[in-house]
């Protein structure tokens, strides 16, 4: 099986859904927002991969879902490299590489590098970016030229059905999010540390506005609602298992527990309109293991990999190359079933630090 990959995959993109399970061409409208018109797919065929061994080092904040795909889809073409997960938030992986810098451990960091980040990691990644990235859909480029984009994380609400109905209440919308019935019972991660958490905060921005007294005045009213976490995947674990009422999060974090069989759960996306952080992978300044390093990302970055990927994960994830195929039982909804708003990423990154101070200011007076 591991050797049939291999060949499949130098031989024709579509053929390597055989790798990881097989899958068919999706609908168009399933790949990526509606207000992002993807490129043409690549036509050339991939190179036939390197034969690599030895070690990789991999620091990730993606689910254990998304890791386990990953691992099990890259071995099938690199069967020799062995592969180690340090899992954490994407805040704590930037903080350890610049721990580790003058002696690096990890070799490459898979989510949590977010669009909007800018320029600010430049000192614990290497200037390098895959040959895929250039296949990606338009507005899912790399921005900086240290991530190679790979994913979407779109934003959406995690609720409890259970205890929205024991509240006689319907959730909806940001506006029904101000209920008083719903004070402490709507978990948050903490924006400065957690980007599924920026990702909210700036899908706020898109509905009300970028930074605007409109924004700024919903933002209050919604932090009396709030519980802060650290952790961004407590944003749904919490709500599936009855502590809150909602999770504010990312849909492919709450959609692999209703693939795993919860049905006391929902993903509802705002009625005012979502939108996406399109995130990546980066390759670590001096890491040990560079060489397969290189090779993990450019196989998160094909469209082969993700195809690979999608039909593993049954469709559980939204990827950027232009060329890969969604399976046709996709977990997440199409595009075309969801409201997108715009989002001015360039906005966003060059006023990130004051729009957490804000934030922070904001929240300090509202809890003093």
């Amino acid at each position: 099986m591991k050797r049939l990959f291999a060949i499949l995959l130098s031989l024709a993109m579509v053929l390597a859904l055989a790798a990881c399970g097989g899958g068919n061409d999706a609908p168009a409208a399933n790949d990526a927002p509606a207000q992002n018109d993807p490129a043409p797919a690549p036509e050339a065929p991939a190179d036939e991969p390197k034969e690599l061994s030895g070690d990789l080092v991999l620091y990730s904040s993606m689910t254990d879902a998304d890791l386990d795909a990953l691992i099990t889809c890259f071995n099938e073409v690199y069967p020799d490299i062995n592969v180690e997960v340090v899992n954490g938030s994407a805040g704590d992986m930037i903080t350890r590489l610049q721990g580790e810098s003058s002696n690096p451990v990890g070799d490459l960091v898979w989510g949590g590098m977010a669009d909007s980040d800018g320029d600010k990691n430049a000192d614990v990644f290497e200037a390098w970016i895959s040959e895929h990235d250039a296949e990606n859909g338009d507005g899912f480029h790399s921005t900086n030229g240290l991530y190679s984009m790979d994913h979407l994380s779109t934003v959406v609400f995690c609720v409890n059905t259970e205890l929205e109905a024991d509240l006689g209440i319907e959730i909806k919308s940001y506006q029904d999010l101000l209920n008083p019935a719903l004070k402490g019972k709507i978990i948050f991660s903490d924006p400065n540390s957690s980007s599924a958490a920026w990702n909210n905060l700036c899908n706020i921005m898109s509905v009300y506005g970028n930074d605007s007294d409109e924004s700024w005045a919903y933002i209050e009213q919604l932090m009396a609602n709030l519980v802060i976490t650290n952790s961004s995947s407590t944003c749904f674990k919490s709500v599936q298992q009855g502590e809150y009422v909602i999770g504010m999060t990312y849909e492919d974090g709450a959609v692999n527990l209703v693939k795993d069989g919860a049905d006391n759960i929902r993903l509802q996306y705002p009625e005012e309109g979502t939108s996406a952080t399109v995130f990546g992978t980066a390759l670590v300044k001096n890491g040990p293991n560079q060489e397969n390093a290189k090779a993990m990302i450019d196989f998160i970055c094909s469209a082969e990999g993700q195809t690979a990927l999608a039909a593993y994960q049954e469709g559980t994830l939204r990827y950027t190359n232009a060329g890969y195929s969604v399976p046709d039982n996709a977990w997440l909804p199409a595009s075309s079933d969801i409201k997108w708003v715009d989002r001015d990423v360039e906005f966003l990154t060059a006023n990130k630090e004051q729009i957490l101070e804000h934030w922070n200011d904001l929240w300090a007076s509202v809890n003093g």
